[in-house]
């Protein structure tokens, strides 16, 4: 088992040369030794190493970026990418702070860790190669599909562990441990959540947003609570995300569409629009400005257009009733108009997004001025009644049919 193990992390991008470079007391540690075991290929591989980094660092080469406050560093060799970081203890000097950190050994370094099954480790080098260490219950409960923390306190101390519960769960499809699961709903009513900064929130959200499922991460955090702890008024509607995802073309942002049907369910209060709440709560998890504005634009948009699109019939009609809507919006409003029972509206949507949008003229504004058309709003005017005319089937294939109709326009 032990060679087998160091074949399967050879194996992994990076495992050759972390192999190479390994001496004693050199572990891969967590998820990777859990996904290895589990026999699927790890999302990243995590080092940690009893003593200083820097001999292992020398040996590895590559491009190294250190964290000096974690006594963590970043590899990046033959393509990819190492988190290597010293063993240690954490010590939290309130709820939801940061840690401060001082180097221990490894059997210290795995119970400051999240779960059970993320508390595994294997040596990479010396007598002990391929050898597992792991905490109490780590094997029982990789057996079982059951993620456990690893003492009481751990939801307060780091609640960002609320988060990434729901997210191994769906990923993992692993059941919650009974007592973990009122150790979580204590910790939620008890306002955990409200101690972490928006900066932390944020980044677990968009990496729930980043899973395999990314719908049922966001399903799990609705339904562990952890999104009603965020904001009251959040909710997540798994079946009206999914058929959304399944309209949104491969240009779109799979992630801020998800992101808005959160958002759908926001309640301004007295006084306030709805917009204003969403991007405050944007701003608190530190999204960026593009971003917020996205998913601020299709949360507001999406649900007025089915009875925007209801009854439309030609695809001029489509153009001016879309334009200027988000990828996002549009793929939510498929969603809705299916909800509601729209179906001519949510087909009249989907053909917008696989063909009405990628249509265009042959012809530019150059061409009309070069036809004598004077500069000024009436060059664009007629480009967008040819544009609606051809749309409609109503030119001849060509730039000149095109030009003719331009040049006809009032």
């Amino acid at each position: 088992m032990q060679c087998e193990l160091l074949e399967r992390i050879r194996g992994q991008p990076g495992g050759e040369s972390l192999l190479a470079a390994a001496h004693e007391g050199v572990h891969l540690v967590g998820g990777a030794v859990r996904d290895i075991l589990r026999g699927d290929a790890p999302r990243e591989l995590d080092v940690v190493v009893e003593g200083e980094l820097e001999r292992l660092l020398a040996a590895l080469g590559g491009e190294v970026l250190t964290h000096e406050r974690f006594g963590t560093a970043t590899v990046t060799i033959d393509g990819s990418q190492l988190d290597i970081a010293r063993a240690r203890r954490e010590l939290y000097r309130s709820p939801g702070a940061l840690p401060d950190v001082e180097p221990a050994p490894l059997a210290v370094d795995l119970l400051r860790r999240d779960f059970t099954v993320n508390a595994i480790a294997v040596s990479l080098a010396g007598p002990n190669a391929g050898e597992l260490v792991l905490v109490d219950h780590a094997r029982e409960d990789l057996q079982a599909g059951r993620l456990r923390v690893l003492h009481e306190r751990s939801f307060h101390d780091d609640p960002t562990r609320l988060l990434r519960l729901a997210r191994y769960r769906s990923r993992l499809g692993f059941d919650v441990e009974q007592r973990t699961g009122e150790l979580a709903a204590e910790a939620l009513a008890s306002g955990a959540i409200a101690t972490l900064s928006g900066a932390r929130l944020g980044a677990e959200l968009r990496l729930a947003l980043s899973e395999p499922d990314p719908p049922a991460a966001i399903a799990a955090l609705a339904e562990l609570g952890v999104l009603g702890a965020l904001d009251p008024s959040l909710g997540f509607a798994e079946p009206l995300a999914r058929r959304a995802l399944a309209a949104l073309p491969a240009d779109g942002r799979a992630d801020l569409l998800l992101l808005a049907a959160i958002m759908l369910s926001v309640a301004a209060p007295a006084g306030e629009e709805p917009g204003q709440a969403i991007a405050a709560l944007l701003d608190r998890l530190q999204f960026s400005a593009a971003d917020r504005e996205r998913v601020l634009a299709t949360a507001l948009l999406a649900p007025l257009l089915p009875e925007r699109l209801r009854g439309l019939q030609t695809p001029s009609q489509l153009r001016q009733a879309l334009q200027g809507a988000t990828l996002e919006a549009v793929a939510l409003a498929v969603a809705l108009c299916h909800e509601q029972g729209l179906g001519p509206a949510a087909d009249g949507a989907l053909r917008w997004l696989t063909d009405v949008r990628h249509v265009r003229l042959a012809i530019t504004g150059d061409d009309l001025l070069a036809a004598g058309i004077a500069p000024g709003p009436d060059v664009g005017r007629r480009l967008e009644l040819a544009l609606r005319r051809k749309l409609d089937g109503e030119l001849a294939e060509g730039a000149q049919a095109e030009l003719s109709a331009a040049l006809e326009q009032p």
